[in-house]
């Protein structure tokens, strides 16, 4: 270490970060999903022998689930993120196992890396009962963790395999808590959470989990598409949902929530969500399960995609709660912009700018950095005479303006000293009623333990 660096860090007073644990929760059985069994195991991808690091989740009904997911859009693409969207495409949307492995990213990993990925899709599928198809795989896969390593592919194939796998699958919320723990990478808790919703009188169950607390920026598709520790999801529901409908409503969720958080700006190789609807709960007509379908009840798909939608914007927000050193949860809202699209874009902007989030972090009421951000988007009909800019506060109190209209506010100081110190807060822009939509995400502040966690990550 430098005697410049040690004289820096010995100026530096780091606040405690507020406690991260309160987000873990303990489920009733009553409200996860029937027809699936889940475990996750250690099989020394980790150096810890105490932390899980392969997940297995299988759909146990007769027939395929129907399946949808979004990948990431980064031009390097890890094996797991290809060799999913091949299968996914390939079955027509249908797959009745997840496994992933954390501790490895298998990013960057060239012929190797497929060829493990394919390794662990087929160990798997070898667990499954026999296909109609023998040339089908109905495992999708996932791994996330430090780039650019091979996985220790005999280890993974044989817990897949091993007795210990099967002698804890099981549907109770231990199963499903395993299965979370072995995302799990830099994450300081297990991100699940359950559901319990109605469509038509019939009463369905959604559950998920995910992982993220850095690398977190996702900008995910759909399979198919042109085509960040990584953001991982992964949402089962006993609903039957004809394939084509559940991957419309998974993009539409995506884009309102893990399209819609930052931690720092920084896109993954491997960001994967994946959707199954097993139809477990479903309803048979003339023998048959009716998956609900965009076309044939617009009103059943639009309560699910809601469902899904503020299901998926739960996990989400729990990803940036526990970003990497975050001691601040900060709710950016854009306002009166003519489409949904464009009050997106200067919302992402604010989020991942560098000098607003260290701006929170040292509770600075600086708005001029988040002017700066909003107006760095182009935009040709954004008007700077009449944007506003708010700080809200989680408590129920009076918000405070610091910009209206173009015009700067007197700050009382002390008040916004109050708001930016809470957990929990907003940073409103309204760009003057130019139009009528307006988009959300979700950020947190850049720390010093932001920096000491990502300075020897590998280590």
């Amino acid at each position: 270490m430098s005697r410049l660096f040690r004289r820096l860090a010995s100026t530096i007073v780091v606040k405690p970060s507020p406690s991260k644990a309160h987000h873990h929760r303990t489920l009733p059985a009553s409200s996860f999903p029937t027809g699936y069994l889940l475990t996750g195991i250690h099989v020394g991808v980790k150096k810890n022998a105490e932390l899980l690091d392969v997940g297995l989740i299988v759909s146990t009904s007769d027939h395929p689930a129907a399946a949808a997911a979004c990948f990431t859009r980064n031009a390097f693409k890890a094996a797991p993120v290809v060799v999913s969207d091949q299968i996914i495409t390939q079955n027509g949307g249908r797959a009745r196992a997840v496994v992933v492995n954390s501790g490895c990213a298998n990013a960057v990993t060239g012929r190797q890396g497929l060829e493990d990925a394919w390794a662990m899709v087929k160990e798997t599928d070898a667990l499954l009962p026999p296909s109609a198809s023998t040339d089908e795989h109905h495992t999708l896969v996932m791994s996330t963790g430090v780039i650019g390593q091979t996985l220790p592919i005999a280890k993974i194939t044989a817990g897949i395999r091993s007795q210990a796998a099967a002698d804890t699958l099981g549907s109770d919320f231990a199963a499903w808590e395993r299965a979370a723990k072995a995302f799990m990478t830099t994450d300081t808790f297990p991100k699940l959470r359950s559901r319990v919703f109605s469509i038509n009188g019939t009463e369905y169950r959604m559950a998920g989990m995910d992982k993220g607390a850095g690398m977190i920026h996702p900008d995910m598709g759909p399979a198919t598409t042109s085509l960040h520790a990584t953001l991982l999801g992964c949402i089962l529901t006993d609903a039957a949902v004809s394939p084509r409908s559940l991957q419309t409503a998974l993009t539409y969720a995506v884009d309102r929530s893990f399209n819609s958080i930052s931690v720092d700006g920084d896109m993954s190789t491997n960001d994967t969500v994946l959707v199954l609807a097993n139809g477990a709960a479903a309803k048979a007509k003339d023998g048959k399960v009716v998956e609900i379908d965009e076309d044939t009840d617009k009103e059943a798909y639009e309560i699910f995609k809601t469902e899904l939608t503020q299901f998926a914007v739960e996990l989400a927000q729990l990803v940036v709660r526990d970003g990497e050193g975050a001691t601040k949860f900060v709710t950016v809202n854009v306002k009166g912009a003519p489409t949904y699209q464009d009050a997106h874009r200067i919302a992402s902007r604010v989020s991942t700018s560098a000098l607003v989030k260290t701006a929170l972090y040292g509770e600075d009421a600086n708005w001029g950095r988040v002017l700066a951000a909003t107006g760095s988007v182009s935009f040709p009909t954004l008007d700077p005479s009449k944007v506003s800019v708010t700080f809200i506060p989680s408590d129920n109190t009076t918000p405070l303006p610091v910009l209206v209209n173009g015009e700067p506010e007197v700050i009382d100081e002390v008040r916004a000293k109050e708001i930016l110190s809470l957990e929990d807060f907003g940073i409103e822009v309204d760009l003057g009623g130019i139009g009528n939509e307006e988009a959300t995400y979700w950020t947190c502040d850049f720390s010093y333990e932001y920096v000491r966690i990502n300075g020897d990550y590998r280590s």
